[in-house]
């Protein structure tokens, strides 16, 4: 069963006071085949390539340049994104038709990569063991233990697997983010300028933007925060950073050609329980 493989991996980084690399690693490899294997991810082959060469074009640049990323689109019209451990990237399609521009994907990207940079599902795991919380913290964190990981995973409007970050770990993921799209030549206002984008969203279609406001706590403060962080970067206002291109906009095109999403599948009850 797919509940049983997910906490199985959960117990075993439990069972020590800290988590490898090499456990990140293998425990974000595990759940990226289970949650592939349940979400529509997009096979389309110039979508998959676009969307790997932006993201590793900004995860290379980072501190956590040497692991082995992975990114994904997943064909559904619910505005959002998250990440695992171990540097599995997952964006939704209905985010990518949001942003006007790249630099508002690439600031979205940025912001995941950030989360595993800071290996934020890691230690609210080990922060859990540590306060000798076990299972039931997991359990709160992830969601696997009322509906299975899957179940999880196909509701990707909602709380993905290890979504529910704090707004400190939100503050520090902006951060990497403003930080980490600048080194890769992109311009970080495309960060502030898709919270505002959303914030009106929510305005006029609050069901398709709701699961990103659940995983991503949002407030105006926090969208001033982003520019003050901007304002203070060293960047050498000679060098052009990059807002939009034209291949971005047709790759944009080609994701709202995509086929309609289909409906979540609804896990069997033996697996609901």
């Amino acid at each position: 069963m797919i509940r049983s493989y997910a906490l199985t991996a959960l117990f075993i980084l439990l069972a020590a006071c800290s988590v490898s690399e090499d456990q990140e690693v293998a425990l974000g490899r595990r759940d990226a085949d289970e949650i592939n294997a349940q979400l529509p991810i997009v096979t389309d082959p110039a979508i998959i390539g676009y969307i790997q060469a932006l993201g590793e074009s900004i995860a290379k640049k980072t501190s956590r340049s040497d692991l082995d990323w992975h990114f994904y689109v997943v064909n559904t019209r619910q505005v959002n994104a998250f990440a695992l451990p171990g540097g599995f990237i997952y964006v939704n399609r209905g985010l990518i038709e949001s942003a006007d521009q790249l630099d508002e994907l690439t600031g979205s990207l940025g912001h995941e990569i950030g989360h595993v940079i800071e290996r934020h599902a890691v230690k609210q795991m080990e922060s859990a063991r540590k306060a000798n919380l076990g299972v039931a913290v997991v359990c709160t964190l992830t969601s696997i233990c009322h509906s299975g990981l899957a179940q999880a995973a196909v509701q990707v409007g909602g709380t993905a697997l290890f979504a529910r970050y704090s707004r400190l770990d939100e503050l520090q993921a902006d951060s990497e983010g403003v930080v980490n799209v600048a080194r890769a030549g992109y311009d970080p206002q495309g960060i502030p300028d898709l919270f505002q984008v959303l914030l009106k969203e929510r305005e006029y279609q609050p069901t398709v933007v709701e699961g990103w406001f659940a995983s991503h706590p949002l407030e105006e403060a926090r969208i001033q925060r982003a520019k003050a962080l901007i304002a203070q970067l060293p960047l050498d206002r000679s060098e052009r950073l990059v807002v939009d291109t034209p291949e971005f906009q047709a790759f944009k095109t080609r994701v709202s050609e995509l086929p309609v999403p289909p409906p979540p599948r609804q896990l069997p009850s033996d697996q609901q329980q």
